[in-house]
């Protein structure tokens, strides 16, 4: 490839440049800047070695491609995700952007990847699913990220990773690093909810960041006229107050230009949405086809290839023949095929069961001291004691004064205090950078949050209610869960949510949602029941590279008094504590449970002489479960109690570990005291009657009467 040493922009007598600007490149990679005083670009004009370069970049992706579907036919790969007809829009955009500009690409950038010089070797193996690919064999094709190129890819969930490049845009404001964050979407996740949750967080906050919307005609198979009703999916940009384009998607060097100008206005606090209009020449994968689509419409956009269009170009302005054309495919062919079939050649990955299950959990620090010596935390102390939800204020706010890399994103935050004033004055403290309100965007924020991670920061995202980390599930499943085992550095993201009932708060207040999340690998969760671990654990999800949720019950922030903690210790998340010794009979439970227990323990010693044991859990993901059946083992009866409704709550995986784990040292059945199988009611009596402290005292008395 040939050295581009500058660019040289040709203005129609219609149009004035502003500036033009090269950054010379030591790895022989095209630097563009051009700012054009226009939104319509005029034509560039690129030397011949500048253009001849430009040329192999674009065809280097479209002659892989042809050999993957050689490949396909020969059943030698399983899928193939088809960009054909789209290149310019992923070549242009990574020649334009800077070496340090983050790109999230999608199904059809393979030329971001092949442009920004990713190995090719390793590239293929991914593709084929082989050992030696970027996640060894636990993701598919573009599904993963490569930190040091800057490119960060897709999941299935489409928009999902939009909110991502928020994050990621955030973190370059806050380093005060001049560079932009491009996300790539198609046409049809422009109706998901991630994408207008995205584009407005962006104007709101003024971030750097571009997004592209590769409008190639079609949600796989359904026609943009059945997919939204305006003009232009570039219209969607005026609600949000953003800037925005509509560009001839196959023309490369439209592409350039609008790239450029708007990652200008991005810098300058001017989010700005793309329209690339495209088409896809083949199916929305191989598999799919493209019976659905009008003969007419792919004569039309053949005459539009960018290909065929710069060949004709470069042809024009640089009398550029056929014969050399036809040389350097020939060359771009040779210089990939050397490396497919070492990609071929190499392994599948093997399995090993103790890999795989290391893999979910970047590995806790070992013996992190405490924080530094902590002045007292203002508002922390009353006549009354050090209350549950001083203890958690009192953490953040250590944990803000000693680490610049920790920040607070959430609703009503920041002036307000958030709606149970934990952090009110912080935005005083510590200012509008690090306390950051959200619009209502739970699954937005928890996207930023990813972002901001993936950049080193620590951010803290406060649901309002743990009720609406609903419209958050996807972002913490299929993003936080699953990224470190597919790809990622460690994921440090913390959630707050306040959860529980006995408040009359109703049924979307009120609900216990941490079972939910104990099916999917790759989260830890958090359930302190007291003052000091209030603290404990939540200086220790801050501290642990991994994504944590943390279940605070909102009904005893203001009634639960305990130990101010001047020494955090750091505990590894995952490890279960004896609340109350016993030799009778086990209770196992958590967060409100604890106090349940605890007072019908002391009931029943005063009463009957009955020693109940109490094991408090604390975290339900990862599980202590030696402690469970140590308990299960010392007792040889066991109660296990919970707050949520029954059906597929904690303590149903809880009686699972007791029965393959000790079932020969049980002289009772396991019970299972839990709320009822209903919403939670509103009126008081009404979720006093429901909670499952009203069946407690008869289970228990079931529990020994065997």
């Amino acid at each position: 490839m040939y050295l581009i040493r500058k660019i040289l922009l040709k203005i129609s007598s219609t149009a004035t440049a502003r500036h033009v600007a090269v950054k010379h490149e030591s790895h022989r990679t095209i630097k563009i800047r051009i700012f054009v005083s226009i939104m319509k670009a005029p034509r560039i004009n690129f030397s011949l070695d500048q253009s001849l370069d430009l040329y192999k970049k674009l065809i280097l992706p479209r002659a892989i491609e042809e050999r993957m579907l050689i490949l396909l036919r020969q059943n030698k790969i399983s899928k193939w995700f088809s960009g054909m007809g789209q290149e310019a829009i992923a070549v242009g955009t990574a020649v334009t952007a800077h070496n340090d500009d983050y790109i999230m690409t999608m199904h059809r950038n393979l030329g971001v990847f092949t442009t920004r010089k990713v190995p090719l070797y390793k590239l293929f193996c991914q593709l084929f699913g082989k050992k030696d690919g970027f996640t060894r064999g636990r993701e598919r094709s573009f599904h993963f990220g490569i930190m040091e190129h800057r490119i960060i890819g897709m999941i299935s969930h489409l928009a999902a990773m939009i909110p991502v490049a928020d994050g990621l845009a955030l973190g370059a404001l806050l380093k005060k690093e001049n560079r932009v964050a491009f996300a790539f979407t198609g046409d049809g996740a422009t109706s998901e909810g991630d994408f207008h949750e995205a584009l407005n967080l962006a104007a709101v906050w003024k971030l750097p960041m571009v997004c592209i919307i590769e409008n190639n005609g079609y949600g796989l198979s359904t026609p943009t006229s059945e997919q939204y009703a305006c003009k232009s999916l570039a219209d969607r940009a005026i609600g949000y107050g953003m800037e925005s384009m509509v560009i001839d998607g196959n023309d490369i060097f439209e592409v350039i230009s609008a790239i450029s100008k708007a990652r200008e206005l991005a810098l300058n606090g001017q989010p700005v949405l793309i329209e690339a209009k495209t088409f896809r020449m083949r199916g929305h994968e191989e598999a799919s086809g493209t019976a659905y689509v009008p003969k007419e419409l792919f004569e039309e956009w053949a005459l539009k290839d960018p290909i065929t269009r710069f060949e004709n170009y470069l042809k024009e302005e640089h009398q550029v023949s056929d014969e050399v054309l036809n040389g350097i495919k020939e060359e771009t062919n040779d210089f990939f095929m050397d490396d497919i079939k070492r990609a071929l050649d190499c392994p599948l990955p093997d399995f090993d069961e103790e890999r795989e299950l290391e893999a979910v959990y970047v590995p806790a620090k070992t013996g992190p001291t405490s924080p530094p010596a902590q002045a007292e935390t203002a508002g922390d102390q009353s006549q009354k004691g050090f209350r549950y939800v001083d203890g958690i204020r009192h953490v953040l706010q250590v944990s803000m004064e000693t680490d610049d890399k920790v920040l607070i994103l959430g609703q009503d935050i920041a002036e307000y205090g958030g709606v149970f004033k934990i952090t009110e004055k912080f935005v005083d403290w510590f200012g509008k950078d690090r306390v950051r309100n959200t619009p209502i965007i739970e699954s937005g924020a928890i996207g930023a949050a990813y972002g901001l991670a993936l950049d080193g920061f620590k951010p803290i995202v406060e649901m309002q209610f743990s009720d609406f980390i609903t419209c958050g599930f996807n972002q913490i499943v299929n993003n936080l869960c699953k990224s470190h085992y597919r790809w990622s550095p460690p994921i440090n993201v913390t959630i707050r949510a306040p959860y529980g009932g006995g408040v009359g708060a109703g049924p979307f207040h009120s609900q216990c949602p941490e079972g939910w999340f104990m099916q999917h690998s790759g989260i830890k969760i958090a359930v302190p029941a007291t003052v000091e671990d209030a603290q404990i654990m939540t200086w220790s999800a801050l501290q642990d590279p991994n994504p944590t949720i943390i279940f605070e019950h909102k009904k005893l922030y203001r009634s639960l008094r305990g130990e101010k903690l001047h020494n955090i210790p750091y505990e590894e998340l995952g490890k279960a504590r004896v609340h109350r010794t016993g030799s009778d009979v086990s209770i196992i439970t958590y967060g409100m449970g604890v106090h349940w227990a605890a007072d019908l323990a002391e009931k029943m010693q005063d009463e009957r002489g009955i020693s109940v044991e109490i094991v408090d859990l604390r975290s339900l993901a990862p599980l202590d479960n030696d402690a469970i059946i140590s308990t299960v083992r010392k007792t040889g009866r066991v109660l296990l109690l919970q707050e949520p409704a029954g059906i597929m709550g904690p303590m149903s995986e809880i009686a699972s570990i007791i029965a393959e784990g000790c079932f020969d040292k049980l002289d009772a059945p396991v019970l299972r005291c839990s709320s009822l199988d209903t919403p939670i009611p509103t009126n008081t009596q009404l979720e006093q009657g429901y909670l499952a402290s009203n069946r407690l005292q008869a289970t228990f008395d079931k529990l020994m009467s065997f």
